[in-house]
């Protein structure tokens, strides 16, 4: 996999929850993702506590609120198609504010606003605790296809090659004196995106003749067996346990 691979959401730290191994924490983030979902949206209470349950991760990672806050922001487009289920919905009306509402279009705009934000949310809190690279590492350990494990180690190494190769074609229009400013210069855009595009073909063929030549045959060697301990396994199955707990009380009470 070759050196580490930093990124924007990781937060360098010494914690328990970063100290866990990351096919551990995928399994934990999965499996809570799943009990979140599965609750019933009348369970309004089930889920203040699952917001407990991640603020309590959080804590315990040292990971700031402004963070966690400030990378909930990817989810704007989901709260204004949430937002916009009352009005066009069907069935029952309600009136809120002067204004007829569908009452399935509001629980539906609160299952989607509640169970999204917690995914997002335990999504940004594994990402902030864990390396890209360990998660692909972790990936290969939970056994995944090896082909797309091999596809999220490229995207990662390369991601961020290419937004560079975008900076700097940007900072050259700039400098010949061009600003998007209308429609007119979408024909501009359009060049630009076509020719980011060659260039990052033509880049991947350079780098696959360069593994080729250095006896890549299609699967990448593992550098780093990670392992876990039971003891491990246990601290990242506290999430999930306790979240599965606060569901089951939500579909009996």
């Amino acid at each position: 996999m070759g050196a580490g691979h930093a990124h924007k959401l990781y937060r360098h730290g010494h914690t328990a929850v970063h100290a866990l191994p990351p096919h551990c924490k995928l399994v934990a983030v999965l499996c809570f993702v799943l009990v979140v979902v599965s609750t019933p949206r009348e369970a309004m209470w089930a889920f203040g506590v699952y917001a407990v349950l991640l603020g309590a991760v959080a804590y315990a990672a040292r990971v700031p609120a402004g963070h966690l806050l400030k990378r909930l922001l990817i989810e704007v487009p989901f709260v204004a198609f949430a937002a916009l289920m009352p009005f066009v919905a069907e069935g029952e009306r309600v009136e809120v504010l002067g204004m007829p509402l569908s009452v399935q279009g509001l629980w539906g705009a609160w299952n989607v606003l509640a169970k999204g934000t917690l995914g997002v949310a335990a999504s940004v809190l594994l990402a902030s605790t864990t390396e890209l690279r360990s998660l692909v590492l972790g990936l290969q350990r939970l056994k995944l296809p090896p082909m797309l494990v091999q596809i999220a180690s490229f995207m990662i190494r390369y991601g961020d090659v290419i937004t560079d190769e975008m900076r700097r074609m940007s900072v050259a229009r700039r400098s010949r004196g061009f600003e998007a400013r209308g429609v007119r210069h979408w024909g501009v855009l359009g060049k630009t995106a076509g020719a980011l595009f060659i260039r990052s073909y033509e880049r991947g063929e350079r780098v696959h003749l360069a593994m080729v030549s250095r006896g890549y045959t299609g699967t990448m060697p593992v550098i780093d067996e990670v392992t876990a301990t039971r003891a491990q396994w246990s601290c990242a199955a506290a999430l999930p346990v306790a979240a599965l707990a606060v569901c089951l009380l939500g579909w009996t009470l």
